[in-house]
């Protein structure tokens, strides 16, 4: 077994195990088990009959909870990438929470109840990596640095790696913009502290209302990019169309416009309840700095002059404009449920589309200036695939995130992660399987995220 550290964190430090359905020695294979665990969490195993010792624990995204009808766990990636990891040996658990929403506290205790339901079934594994998709993957960088005596290597894909206050607090900025300027007077239209799903509802269809108004005018199209460049929204982020050319502003604003609810008008109100009040604020954000940081500057001004519009004067109307604080005990919730530290305890590869929103892709970049700065930069790689959207890899991509993960826990050295290692690494491996597809995989370096927070 790969040699784990101990745990210094203590809010895992309890867990309920659920015994197995059925127990079987390793090497007896094939085993296939599905159960519920006494939180309500559902799980499900895959074991080969040939199993490498590896196995992947994966954790769902946002929203996907298992529920009072205890919806049945899946297991990642894609049918084809499941497919070819089953067929080369690795075994494959799965976890669902049984809480809804931002379920990172249930998440990482059913994670550690799955892992520990797999050993008592199959056999300790010689290796544990963790994966997950968006909210998932938070659940894996989580793992990474609050359990690294659970597993020894994670893949957080398409991840909110940049942890939730500094992913709201991204929105906020977009929202505050956007109603400071388009709708100063409409008081449906909430920003923090909603008192109910209804009223999120409310707010996201007022601010909708708004949005397909303003995008009508060049006037509103302008206000749309500005408030779009705070949240860091990609100018080329609708899936299966070509991206804008670098000064092709339209176009750009285009792609901003409609991707902008999701982004902006994210649920809230489900994460405000979990953490027990707002853990938002823009209070000391300056704006002006904000987009002369974006790396948007020039796209916004060519659209203000196009539009007649004045700039200066709508900044300095966002420097004058009432300020949202934040609940500190909410913003201490999220932090422990989960704001990375960048504190690694085992080594870590992420994996972004170069055109997601949800969450934004320089989340990626945020994550990796957390792990520099805690001084455990060697144990990280970051990955990104030349596309817009969120979650869609091919089978190849997959694959060829896991063998380099693997083979990083296993010799304690990166293979070459840029795009022409793994792009390499993904074809030998299509070739064998064409089943896994094509891999579209980019050297690519986010810009900086704008509103970082990372708990002292």
């Amino acid at each position: 077994m790969i040699k784990r550290a101990s745990c210094a964190a203590t809010v895992l430090a309890a867990l309920a195990l659920a015994p197995p359905a059925t127990a079987q020695a390793a090497g007896n294979g094939p085993l296939s088990l599905a159960g519920v665990h006494p939180s309500g969490a559902t799980y499900a195993i895959e074991v080969p009959r040939d199993w490498n010792g590896t196995v992947l624990s994966f954790t769902p995204g946002y929203g996907q909870g298992a529920g009072p009808e205890h919806r049945p766990a899946e297991l990642g990636g894609d049918a084809a990438s499941r497919a070819w990891l089953l067929a080369h040996g690795y075994a494959l658990a799965g976890t669902r929470p049984y809480g809804d929403g931002w379920a990172v506290e249930e998440s990482l205790r059913a994670s550690a109840e799955t892992l520990a339901t797999f050993a008592k079934a199959a056999g300790e594994p010689e290796m544990t990596l963790a994966w997950g998709a968006s909210m998932g993957g938070a659940i894996a960088a989580g793992l990474a640095e609050l359990r690294p005596d659970l597993i020894d290597g994670a893949l957080p894909y398409c991840a909110s790696v940049a942890g939730p206050v500094a992913m709201l607090n991204q929105s906020l900025d977009a929202a505050f913009a956007f109603k400071t300027l388009l709708a100063p007077g409409e008081d449906a239209i909430k920003l923090v502290r909603l008192a109910s799903a209804e009223e999120e509802a409310r707010s996201t269809a007022a601010a909708r209302e708004v949005l397909e108004a303003a995008q009508q005018t060049a006037q509103g199209r302008a206000r749309i990019a500005l408030a779009a460049a705070f949240a860091q929204v990609s100018t080329w982020s609708v899936p299966d169309t070509p991206e804008p050319a670098p000064h092709d502003w339209e176009g750009q604003q285009a792609q901003e416009y409609a991707a902008f609810m999701a982004t902006v008008f994210s649920p809230r109100h489900p994460l405000e309840q979990r953490a027990g009040g707002n853990f938002s604020w823009n209070t000391g954000v300056d704006y002006r700095k904000q987009l002369r940081e974006s790396g948007r500057e020039r796209q916004v001004r060519a659209l203000y002059e196009r539009a007649g519009l004045d700039l200066d004067a709508d900044l300095a109307a966002l420097a004058k404009a009432p300020r949202v604080a934040a609940d500190p005990e909410a913003v201490a919730y999220m932090e422990d449920y989960f704001t990375p530290r960048g504190r690694l305890g085992v080594p870590v590869l992420t994996l972004h589309e170069r055109g997601d929103n949800y969450p934004t892709v320089t989340q990626a970049r945020a994550y990796a200036d957390a792990v520099k700065r805690a001084g455990k930069g060697p144990l990280l790689r970051q990955a990104y695939v030349d596309r817009p959207g969120h979650c869609r890899y091919t089978g190849a991509e997959f694959a060829a995130a896991v063998e380099t993960l693997r083979d990083r826990v296993a010799t304690g050295h990166w293979k070459d992660t840029h795009a022409h290692g793994l792009g390499r690494l993904a074809a030998r491996l299509a070739d064998a399987d064409p089943g896994l597809g094509s891999a579209q995989f980019t050297d690519h370096r986010p810009g900086r995220f704008l509103r970082p927070h990372v708990p002292r």
